[in-house]
């Protein structure tokens, strides 16, 4: 017989109508974004080439709320709210006492959390008349995403898709372009940057920084374009944070308050979507949660970085921000996580993370999809390989409690299916997956070209 707590609703009159936003709450504000020429705080007239007034007042924002626009909301309602699920069979299959929350952003139309910021970057940049947004997509939710935001406002999409993503999964390039979107391997041709790497090393997997180059190139020099990003600002996670409001309400319904909340953690915009609103709950004092990042250990920038101010891109021509980073020349191992092989974490994150308000850990791809396969066969859907990573944590903090016998309640979110990364869980499923784990002498070399400030 299925419980009470099994699947938890809301209506969609119940839908969050504010994002928040985590800096006002914080002990301290994160350091400011700085120009890469003068080294001092940018100011608005510095991002306008490549975003709309609208988002950049929202990146810098000190108000603790921002309304949604309706227009927005119309969007949202074709998925959202998003479901929250207790893993019932997952705990009977691992015989622990502890409680297990997924909040299932696989329903949107582009099977992943990405919309949730894609939906209001399109809206703005339509308001604003631009007419075509660049961007970069490692696995491809966040280029799935725009493409589909895109479709929503008009706006014609142009995405720049990591190489060894592109190569391991080409449904999603088809997805993209059904969508309308155009999509491009990265590196490629079609630009300085992209011509720059394929020159020194021919067979380059490519990175997400390599990709962003690329886009932010192109939205350079069009006055009709502009470049949108699917992590790591403020601006982004701001909007990612009705993942957390829809959870703190579902979380009530049943009377629940989570004990350990884990995220995966790529650029943050997943973690810090679910997580912030229950930081914030927990600096007001009404509950008090651990808060635990997850990475894959070839990617590790929160355990193995080091928090100091780099480039978002790898050809140097963003602003300098202050985050935990491996360095903009790190490429990773073509790892099948392709949504988390990005060189910094988020400077929000990254922030907090220092504050010594939130915890990191890294697991290897094998344990990730190990974990992966369980939640598959007991809760029914196969996570995409990102989610995995904090399915691995949360079995390890279950099967602890088992150990222990404490009935912790444990939240994640599933920030998306993995139909479209079948071939990778056939490799593990082979045998044939290899782990990467990046040594200390890979670190030391990634960050040996970091700029000097200060």
């Amino acid at each position: 017989m299925t419980t009470p707590d099994t699947k938890i609703l809301l209506s969609e009159s119940e839908m969050p109508r504010n994002w928040y936003n985590i800096v006002p709450d914080l002990p301290s504000p994160p350091p400011p974004v700085l120009h890469p020429g003068t080294l001092q705080p940018v100011g608005p007239d510095d991002l306008a080439p490549l975003f709309p007034m609208a988002l950049i007042e929202q990146e810098v924002t000190t108000e603790r709320y921002v309304p949604i626009p309706e227009e927005v909301l119309d969007v949202y309602r074709l998925w959202r709210p998003s479901p929250l699920f207790r893993a019932h069979r997952l705990e009977k299959a691992l015989g622990t006492p502890a409680k297990i929350y997924y909040k299932y952003e696989g329903v949107s139309p582009a099977g992943s959390h990405k919309p949730n910021t894609a939906v209001p970057q399109a809206y703005y940049n339509a308001a604003a008349g631009i007419r075509r947004l660049t961007t970069e997509t490692g696995a491809g939710q966040w280029g799935t995403a725009l493409a589909f935001a895109g479709a929503q406002y008009g706006l014609d999409v142009e995405i720049w898709q990591v190489r060894a993503s592109y190569d391991q999964k080409p449904y999603r390039k088809i997805m993209i372009e059904t969508f309308g979107g155009t999509i491009h391997p990265s590196p490629s041709e079609l630009t300085e940057a992209g011509r720059k790497i394929l020159a020194s090393d021919p067979d380059s997997p490519g990175s997400l920084g390599i990709a962003i180059s690329e886009a932010v190139e192109v939205a350079a020099q069009h006055a009709d374009t502009n470049y949108a990003l699917g992590s790591v600002l403020n601006h982004v996670l701001l909007h990612q944070t009705i993942i957390g409001e829809e959870a703190l309400l579902q979380l009530a319904k049943v009377g629940a308050k989570p004990d350990v909340i884990v995220g995966c953690t790529g650029g943050g915009s997943n973690f810090g979507g679910l997580a912030f609103p229950f930081l914030r709950e927990k600096l007001a004092g009404t509950m008090s949660p651990i808060i635990r990042a997850v990475e894959p250990a070839s990617c590790p920038s929160l355990t193995k970085g080091v928090y100091a101010y780099d480039f978002g891109d790898t050809a140097g021509m963003t602003p300098l921000m202050k985050m935990h980073t491996l360095g903009h020349d790190f490429i990773p191992d073509p790892i099948h996580a392709g949504g988390l092989r990005y060189h910094g974490m988020s400077p929000l994150i990254s922030h907090i993370y220092e504050l010594g308000l939130m915890e990191a850990v890294a697991k290897t791809q094998k344990e990730c999809f190990d974990a992966g396969v369980t939640f598959a066969r007991t809760e029914g859907i196969i996570p995409a390989p990102e989610p995995t990573h904090a399915l691995a944590a949360c079995i390890e903090e279950a099967l602890r409690c088992k150990e222990t016998g404490e009935e912790k309640v444990i939240l994640t979110a599933l920030c998306g299916h993995g139909h479209l990364d079948l071939p990778a869980y056939g490799r593990y499923l082979a045998g044939d997956m290899v782990d990467h784990e990046l040594s200390t002498a890979a670190v030391e070399a990634a960050i040996a070209g970091l700029p000097q400030v200060g």
